[in-house]
């Protein structure tokens, strides 16, 4: 909606602002030279004797004018704005009103050339947002649920079942509309259907969602990015959600953006105390809950489940020579990306001794035999975390990330006989017809290969995949992020 401007000039002002109280004698006298009309902020009193003052108390003529500092001085002709100025200024001044040098005549020796003016009340932190919410072309679809004065905000989204068991920020309109301004895509656009229960999910429900988990609105691109590989065919997420086992989805960040909104990706890039890493992770969580409706003990039926169902979120340390996950999975260099993992919980692989690539690479396959059981194979894909002190083993030996996993898929070839089931005594174990075969423990392509962690330490880290990776169950899914 645009407003009707009267023809000739608009003054908007308030009563707080030293350079109005400046400017306030000038007005008689550009109301008695043509039509003024004045807008006040936050005064009754601001140039009350003039007929063409108006208190501005719900500040919708301010917004509409765009009105971003006071003093701001508009000259109109014909219902179109011609010229503007803020602050004061006396050539602009006196150039805009048209009255040359007749204007303030008699003021000129009190007045100084210039004078910067103050910030408009319509940009004050969320009453901008506000003002939007009331006059401008955004129109939230949720529906919002009225708190007592009496109520505790937190405690009424405990009691509706909106939280993962740990406090949530109250989605209020105004923090909805700012989370919004963190993406150029339209809030009612539908990203796709939410299992488990196939609900639409717009860019609004995302931003709800991401307000609770108390992500800021930069990090918006990376949450919506997450869900559209969540969405993917490929990554499973309805299974995923209802199996019986540990996994939930985890996000691996590459590229500008991860730097950007300060993720981490160096020391405790797996633990806590970052709020991108926590946040963004979360916000997928809460998605699949609240809107898939993906709860625990109803359709998440999980026996144990992991902690990273809270949050599971990082970025990849970039500042060596090996190649990014992102740009291994197709993405052009500088470009940012999301891998989504069907991850489960953190393995540590502990070795201080070896300073050698060959008995380096050796200790960290023997530890990933353990991904699912150490029988089972081509069953759950594994995301191989080196941290910098390993990779510096690796990097100074001339080995890039695709040697590792070379090495790797060599190293962990095994004898079927030794898996099948019933064999070393343990029903557990693959099937009879693998047994005169040399048996991978991964898929073709089910071993990725991240560089994070510490500089100081000699571990890395082993996250398993949902055992049913693959083209039945769930494979990584990398997605561009965009605006």
């Amino acid at each position: 909606m645009t407003i009707t401007m009267p023809d000739g000039l608009i003054v908007v002002a308030k009563a707080d602002c030293p350079t109005c109280r400046l400017v306030e004698p000038l007005l008689t006298e550009l109301a008695a030279a043509g039509a003024l009309t004045v807008y006040v902020q936050d005064s009754t009193e601001y140039a009350a004797t003039l007929p063409g003052t108006l208190y501005d108390q719900t500040l919708e003529h301010s917004w509409r004018l765009g009105a971003e500092f006071v003093p701001t001085l508009i000259r109109v002709e014909n219902g179109q704005e011609v010229a503007r100025t803020h602050g004061w200024h006396k050539g602009d001044w006196r150039a805009i009103s048209g009255l040359g040098e007749t204007l303030g005549k008699t003021l000129d020796e009190d007045l100084p050339e210039m004078r910067p003016g103050c910030g408009s009340k319509t940009l004050e932190p969320g009453i901008a947002e506000s003002l939007e919410l009331a006059f401008g072309d955004v129109k939230l679809q949720s529906r919002q649920i009225d708190i007592s004065g009496a109520d505790d905000p937190i405690e009424a989204c405990y009691e509706r079942g909106w939280s993962d068991g740990m406090p949530v920020v109250p989605p209020t309109p105004v923090r909805v509309l700012r989370m919004l301004k963190g993406t150029a895509r339209a809030s009612h656009e539908v990203i796709g259907l939410m299992p488990p229960d196939l609900v639409p999910c717009t860019v609004e429900k995302v931003a709800v969602n991401a307000v609770m988990a108390g992500c800021k609105p930069e990090y918006m691109p990376v949450v919506l990015a997450a869900l559209e590989a969540a969405l993917d065919e490929a990554f499973g997420l309805h299974g995923l959600i209802c199996t019986t086992m540990f996994g939930s989805p985890m996000i691996m960040v590459n590229g500008p953006i991860a730097r950007a909104i300060g993720m981490n990706s160096g020391g405790n890039a797996l633990g806590q105390g970052n709020r991108a890493n926590a946040t963004i992770g979360r916000a997928l969580q809460l998605i699949i809950r609240n809107v898939g409706g993906g709860r625990p003990g109803e359709i998440d039926r999980a026996t144990l489940g992991n902690p990273g169902k809270y949050s599971f979120c990082f970025a990849e340390a970039e500042d060596s020579d090996w190649l990014p996950l992102a740009q291994e999975r197709g993405i052009e260099p500088g470009r940012s990306a999301v891998t989504l993992f069907p991850g489960e919980g953190v393995q540590g692989i502990i070795d201080q001794k070896s300073r050698d690539p060959e008995s380096l690479v050796r200790s960290i396959a023997l530890s990933l035999r353990a991904v699912d059981h150490a029988k089972l194979a081509m069953a759950g894909d594994a995301v191989l975390v080196v941290s910098p002190e390993h990779a510096r083993v690796f990097s100074e030996a001339g080995w890039s990330k695709q040697r590792l996993r070379e090495e790797l898929e060599q190293l962990l070839l095994a004898p079927g006989k030794d898996l099948i089931a019933g064999a070393g005594g343990i029903a557990e174990g693959i099937p009879e017809r693998f047994r005169d075969k040399q048996v991978p423990k991964f898929r073709p392509g089910g071993l990725l290969i991240v560089r994070a962690g510490g500089t100081a330490g000699l571990f890395s880290a082993i996250i398993a995949g949902w055992a049913a990776s693959g083209p039945i169950g769930s494979s990584p899914v990398t997605r561009e992020v965009t605006l």
